[in-house]
């Protein structure tokens, strides 16, 4: 039997949004701005990214054993995605992260991790059932690197695919990155993870070969609105976006690596699993809120077909 479950090893957090004719500047206070409270932190918002899209997923998570907890474990049930091995936390409160949004999409976001930083290696593998059996392992920064770390060597002891996506962008080891199938940075992360400017194509697939070179199968560098960088052994190619509106862009990179995730569960090619995460992450952005925003698989098909 083909396997075909996604498990997603990361943080839940609620996000409150301000949403703001621009971001403040440090030390300004800007009045007239309109507030929403919705389920965030990146974890979550890729397993509800993959779910949408028509994954059958698993979260691997913490939370506080308050009401932003019970809200997120609720949501995520709404949502189909399992749930048993989120844990309940007596001894920290649940994640939150403050984001302010400006008229044209662009976002800052701050996180108070709460019960995510005590996310451990021993979670992890309790969950060692669910991740042996899944086809694809998708990881992000917003949890201890120790736990991230196990999950990845357990998926791939297990044969499964190992998506990391490199955000918050910090230094890694090479002993993660060899384990790591698919790399997904932005720009930025790209460029932390290489100690370079990557500002343009040709400066992407530079820190794209720099990551390959560490151990990475296969890098895709998100360019926004441009589409994505796709490297691997077959060379590079630039997979273009959808045009849209944007009104807001947070957790549109969450989006994206759910529906890369069941893309790849589904075992298509890589070219159209990071098209079908283009178009994914494309309608995201023509919504408020980072889960909110996450699209259905009839909405990604429909694109998909008239592009």
């Amino acid at each position: 039997m083909k396997r075909r479950g996604i498990v997603v090893v990361g943080s839940s957090n609620t996000d409150m949004i301000v949403r703001l004719e621009r971001i403040p500047q440090p030390g300004e206070t800007l009045l007239g701005g309109e507030f929403l409270m919705a389920a965030g932190g990146k974890g979550a918002n890729q397993a509800v990214g993959a779910a949408r899209a028509g994954g059958r997923v698993s979260l691997v998570a913490r939370v506080g054993e308050d009401m932003f907890g019970r809200q997120a474990i609720a949501g995520l049930r709404r949502d189909r995605i399992d749930v048993s091995r989120v844990r309940r936390d007596a001894r920290s409160a649940s994640g939150v992260a403050l984001i302010f949004v400006g008229e044209r999409g662009e976002n800052s976001i701050a996180v108070a991790s709460g019960a995510n930083g005590r996310l451990r290696p021993a979670d992890v593998k309790r969950a060692a059932p669910l991740i042996a059996a899944a086809s694809v392992l998708l990881l992000q920064l917003e949890v201890p690197l120790d736990s991230v770390q196990a999950a990845a060597r357990l998926a791939r002891r297990h044969a499964a695919r190992v998506i990391l996506n490199p955000a918050p962008a910090r230094a890694l080891p090479d002993a993660l990155l060899r384990q790591v199938s698919i790399l997904t940075p932005n720009e930025t992360e790209a460029g932390t993870l290489t100690g370079t400017r990557v500002g343009s194509e040709q400066a992407a697939r530079r820190a794209a070969g720099l990551l390959r070179a560490r151990g990475v199968e296969t890098v895709i560098v998100t360019l926004g609105a441009r589409g994505a960088l796709l490297v691997g052994q077959e060379g590079s190619r630039l997979i273009p976006g959808f045009a849209v509106q944007a009104v807001d862009t947070t957790g549109a990179g969450d989006i994206f690596n759910g529906a890369l995730a069941v893309a790849l569960a589904e075992e298509r090619p890589l070219a159209q699993a990071v098209r079908f995460a283009n178009a994914a992450a494309a309608l995201s952005v023509t919504r408020r809120g980072a889960q909110p925003s996450a699209p259905t698989r009839e909405r990604i098909d429909r694109l998909l077909a008239r592009s």
